[in-house]
């Protein structure tokens, strides 16, 4: 079978999947699990097609499976106890109820520097309806929001792994990528913030089930501090074990040793979810119990909805499809373009933005000299056109997507329509920076 087919075959079966989803309203789960084994029988036949089926779900549940359920005891104790209406009550009356989105994006920004974008919105989107619910503001507009502000910085910074596995590749300045890619992300968020705005303009605030404390009088709420702890906490965790890795002294001493280990994202969550139970007013077991049972009911079929997008973004790879893309376009001579497309390809193939710039990485950096992007400079603008190339597009292929979609309650079809074109704006504008930073500092 030739590539052309194969690329044929991989784009109908992403429509497909929109089509199942949006359309018939099949389960997610359903059309992602249909979708992989189609078209791993088409495309793969002679390969062990269950054990890439396998191998591509059970590897997503390894990687933010934890994530997913820590997250979900913060996020349901959070909700349970009120704790994430007192926090949204103390950020509203310092902004402003008709800047709440506005908070929301500044709050994602900050907190996407040093934590995952899919771990950083486990944690932060039990203030989203909450935000929605005291500012009146459409549901979709805040968790939107938040969840590009995440993605702005997640795939720009070093401080994440795909970056800084990349900027290892290229050999590019650290420190200056860092500066770089948080001041480049700025007008990411900046112009997803306006898309999602004009995207759902028409969107219109419904009453849900209001989360719990929304009634209740402000010195009912619990403390904002204790609300705040299993949020902050596991972030500052998180930052400093970012941090020691980026300066590499994790292994000096038994003490930065430990807080290597604390930092790591999921031993960090685990920490948060131990305090978030500081909120319950009685802690018997009875009541822990029913916490964990409330989390681990929502956190199921996110990890089922989740570990499928990472099966199907295996099978897409297993294909062939996105390499042989990237080798042809490193034949074009484009220039800066060549990294960004490179990058936009397997991303929107594979689903994965880590493993589209680690990918693209390895294709560019032979490539430096004839790409005129070999100079230090030029390779800064070469990571961030990676960077703006692995924003777009996030879909079905995704885990992102559906843990933006699960968590915050919006059909994914909507998500699919506001969410994954935002993350088409961002890229694109991204790039355009970088484009145009080129002709001053190359």
């Amino acid at each position: 079978m030739s590539i052309l087919t194969i690329s044929i075959i991989v784009l109908l079966s992403i429509i497909l999947i929109v089509l199942l989803t949006s359309i018939t309203k099949l389960n997610a789960f359903a059309s992602l699990f249909i979708v992989s084994l189609l078209l791993a029988v088409i495309t793969l036949p002679e390969k062990d097609i269950i054990e890439i089926l396998k191998y591509g779900f059970g590897n997503t549940m390894a990687s933010i499976g934890f994530l997913i359920i820590f997250g979900a005891i913060i996020a349901v104790v959070l909700e349970k106890t009120s704790g994430a209406a007192s926090i949204a009550n103390y950020i509203l009356k310092r902004v402003g109820k008709g800047k709440a989105a506005r908070a929301m994006g500044m709050t994602g920004f900050l907190v996407g520097l040093p934590i995952f974008c899919d771990s950083g919105y486990i944690i932060l989107s039990g203030l989203t309806k909450s935000f929605s619910s005291r500012a009146k503001t459409a549901l979709s507009f805040i968790a939107f929001v938040l969840a590009t502000s995440l993605y702005s910085v997640h795939c720009l910074t070093p401080t994440h792994p795909g970056a800084l596995a990349a900027s290892g590749i290229l050999d590019a300045n650290i420190g200056m990528l860092i500066l770089l890619g948080t001041l480049f992300a700025i007008p990411a968020a900046l112009s997803a913030f306006l898309w999602i705005k004009w995207k759902t303009r028409n969107d219109i605030y419904q009453e849900t089930n209001s989360p719990p404390g929304e009634s209740q009088r402000e010195e009912q709420l619990p403390s904002v501090c204790l609300s705040l702890l299993p949020i902050v906490i596991p972030l500052l965790l998180i930052t400093i074990g970012s941090m020691l890795t980026v300066l590499k002294i994790s292994n000096i001493n038994f003490i930065l040793k430990g807080l290597a280990f604390i930092g790591q994202p999921i031993i960090a969550l685990m920490i948060g979810a131990l305090l978030s139970l500081l909120l319950l007013k009685n802690r018997s077991i009875k009541d822990v119990n029913s916490v964990l049972e409330s989390a681990i009911e929502k956190a199921g079929p996110i990890l089922i909805v989740t570990g499928a997008g990472g099966m199907f973004g295996l099978v897409i790879k297993e294909t062939g499809m996105g390499t042989y893309a990237g080798e042809f376009l490193l034949q074009t001579g484009l220039g800066l373009a060549v990294p960004f497309l490179i990058a936009s390809i397997l991303k929107t193939a594979q689903g994965s933005s880590t493993v589209a710039i680690i990918t693209a990485a390895a294709f560019i950096a032979p490539m430096l000299p004839a790409l005129n992007l070999d100079s230090e400079s030029g390779k800064l603008l070469a990571m961030i056109a990676m960077g703006a190339g692995s924003m777009m597009v996030s879909h079905a292929n995704d885990s992102y997507f559906w843990v933006v979609s699960r968590f915050s309650g919006i059909s994914s079809n909507t998500t699919l329509k506001v969410y994954s074109s935002a993350t088409i704006v961002m890229g694109g504008v991204t790039f355009l920076c970088a484009w145009l930073s080129s002709f001053f500092i190359l």
